[in-house]
């Protein structure tokens, strides 16, 4: 199995223009809220729980994001817990605010996920690997604890594989 930094540096080989790095802050996670939003529906009482296709995928995405790393995977679990909340809450009202926060949060994320791209001048990982569709939300989270200055010994590691970030200066003009 890949590890972290495996993992890791594959995605960030295609995510080194800081413009395309923070449309993915934004466009990431609008994408996984969505996708949970939409698998919230349908809902069965599994003995008072709520268990749908997106708890299934939560428990699935945890696992493999707990198997790579405790710490970083511990972050992943409660940021999937509370989209859960949010998408069991959105799944229990009208068909057209579900379906429509569901729609359009998938939509907006994904076109700002491709300008960004544009900005790289890369395809998006995914496009390679399937595996960068779980791991995006797992770099966008790693990139936020670089930047609070919390696990540097992960960011070298990935920089020390694929360079680091280009200043703004360095990237191409598109």
């Amino acid at each position: 199995m890949k590890t972290l930094i495996d993992h890791l540096a594959q995605y960030g080989a295609y995510h080194r223009d800081p413009r395309n790095i923070h449309t993915h802050l934004v466009g990431v996670p609008m994408i996984v809220m969505a996708v949970v939003i939409l698998l919230s529906r349908p809902v069965l009482d599994m003995a008072g729980l709520p268990l749908s296709p997106a708890v299934l995928a939560a428990l699935v995405a945890s696992a493999f994001y707990l198997r790579l790393d405790l710490r970083f995977g511990a972050v992943m679990v409660a940021v999937l817990a509370a989209m859960l909340w949010g998408g069991q809450w959105l799944a229990a009202q009208g068909m057209a605010l579900w379906l429509g926060a569901g729609v359009g949060l998938f939509v907006v994320g994904w076109v700002i996920q491709f300008v960004g791209h544009h900005f790289e001048g890369k395809k998006p990982a995914f496009v390679d690997d399937l595996v960068g569709l779980l791991i995006g939300p797992l770099f966008v989270m790693a990139d936020m604890a670089f930047a609070m200055g919390l696990r540097p010994e992960v960011q070298r590691a990935i920089e020390a594989r694929v360079g680091p970030v280009r200043l703004r200066s360095d990237s191409a003009v598109v």
